[in-house]
């Protein structure tokens, strides 16, 4: 029993760390800040994030391509030949045919190479639904910086959910394999009290239940423990076995300021999410200038030179009886260019309904557009709000815990020692250790909830950064091997 004294006495941070689980060197321990840069190189939602930020980023060169000259070259050769061959009967200078009647042959041939070639240039002049999509791209361009750094102030909080996930469920696997050891102690005393006769069997029954309940309950928490390094490791693709939990003296620092009015109006203004919706609406409401274009005239500058050559011979050639006339070549080469400049206007007059419909599409996306911008500004009111509210309590929780945890130990010492004399029954003893390894792990996760809930309220009000995850990773002193 006196063994059972000491463990009743030891603090919540050396209970979380016996048994199987051991207490760590600090030899390679990863601290939060550490696996954050893991998971900055390695989160592949991260790495998505930032291909479509340059993805969105070339929007704007495209848009301003638009506006600048077009410019074209054509060209074209061909080659060609020519075959050809007539028969028909001697005549003598009258026309009349020679009789008897004999025939001649007339081939010919001819051989082209012809070039074309043409230069075109395109200025726009007026298109306003060019004009349009250069002001669209510019908010595109902003949306995406902001969605970006969004998915950087989720990527700080994921990553801190999970490491102090994984701390806390190491906590659970501590505290339940010393609630087992402490149990199975139990169990074993009870069976040599029952062999004297100093118990009846059914305190040995409710021990055993007690070691076999606290033996499930360390299965369970040996697979959450292994889940949650998974869920780490999903993170920054590597696995870690030593991690820096917070010391005792971690401090419980109250939002500042202390006026959660304040903490909203902050949040409505620099929300990422709020302020990405709000680039949402004028990007929809480009879309509508865009569409209204269709109605209006178009004016391009277009200029344009165009040539052509064309070289070759023709050769014709007479065969008849008794005669043969050599080949008569006749070359040729010609040419041929022109140049012209003007304005080419374009006034649609009827495409089918088509352009107003995409009108009407365009302003049905932007009131949705709208509509998801309010429902956001309600979410972020809402969420930091919460976020307000769960930090508070989570200081109060957090010092109720500690107190709590401090009156189950000394009313554990204080059942043992009723049990000792006889005023306190075995159930009562194995019900103190119970509250006293929940008060335990209670303590140790409300501190990692206060910790996640700052985080939180720090995301919804936009002011989540590296330098606020390093103010946390300042608090943690303990290394712990988490394998």
């Amino acid at each position: 029993m006196r063994a059972l004294h000491r463990l009743a006495g030891l603090p919540a941070s050396v209970l979380a760390g016996l048994a199987l689980t051991g207490v760590a060197t600090g030899v390679g321990a990863a601290d939060l800040a550490e696996v954050y840069q893991k998971a900055l190189r390695n989160d592949p939602q991260l790495r998505e994030a930032e291909a479509t930020r340059l993805a969105a980023l070339e929007s704007k060169p495209q848009a301003l391509a638009l506006l600048l000259p077009q410019v074209g070259v054509t060209g074209s050769a061909t080659h060609g030949d020519y075959n050809d061959r007539q028969t028909g009967p001697l005549s003598n200078n009258s026309g009349q045919p020679i009789v008897p009647v004999k025939t001649y042959a007339t081939y010919t041939t001819a051989r082209s190479d012809i070039t074309r070639w043409g230069l075109n240039l395109t200025q726009t002049i007026f298109r306003w639904d060019q004009i349009a999509a250069l002001r669209q791209a510019d908010a595109q361009v902003a949306q995406a910086e902001i969605d970006y750094r969004a998915a950087q102030q989720d990527l700080i909080l994921r990553t801190a959910t999970r490491y102090f996930d994984v701390l806390a469920q190491k906590d659970a696997l501590g505290a339940a394999v010393a609630a087992h050891d402490s149990f199975a102690r139990q169990l074993e005393q009870a069976e040599k009290r029952f062999e004297v006769g100093l118990i009846a069997v059914t305190d040995v029954q409710e021990a055993r239940a007690a070691a076999d309940t606290a033996a499930a309950t360390v299965i369970a928490a040996k697979r959450s423990l292994a889940t949650a390094r998974d869920r780490l490791r999903e993170l920054t693709g590597d696995a870690f076995t030593t991690l820096v939990k917070p010391g005792e003296d971690m401090p419980l620092v109250s939002p500042d300021p202390v006026d959660e009015e304040q903490w909203v109006k902050v949040a409505l203004d620099q929300n990422l999410q709020l302020s990405s919706a709000r680039i949402g609406v004028d990007i929809a409401r480009e879309n509508i200038a865009i569409a209204r274009a269709g109605h209006l005239p178009t004016v391009d500058l277009v200029a344009g030179r165009t040539g052509s050559t064309n070289t070759g011979t023709d050769s014709v050639s007479y065969v008849g009886p008794g005669f043969s006339q050599p080949p008569i070549s006749f070359p040729g080469d010609t040419g041929h260019g022109d140049k012209s400049i003007g304005l080419q206007v374009t006034l649609p007059l009827y495409s089918g309904g088509e352009t107003s419909s995409r009108v009407r599409q365009a302003v049905y996306r932007q009131r949705a557009a709208k509509e998801r911008l309010e429902f956001t500004a309600r979410a972020t009111e809402r969420a930091t709000r919460d976020s307000f509210l769960g930090v508070k309590s989570d200081i109060s929780r957090v010092k109720a815990l500690r107190q709590a945890l401090e009156s189950s130990r000394v009313a554990m010492t204080a059942t043992e020692a009723g049990y000792e004399v006889g005023t306190r029954t075995q159930v009562d003893v194995l019900l103190a250790r119970q509250r006293l390894f929940q008060a335990q792990t209670e303590y140790l996760k409300s501190r990692y909830d206060y910790i996640t809930s700052l985080l939180t309220l720090e995301q919804s009000s936009g002011q989540l950064d590296e330098a606020r995850l390093h103010r946390v990773n300042e608090w943690l002193k303990e290394p712990v091997a988490v394998d």
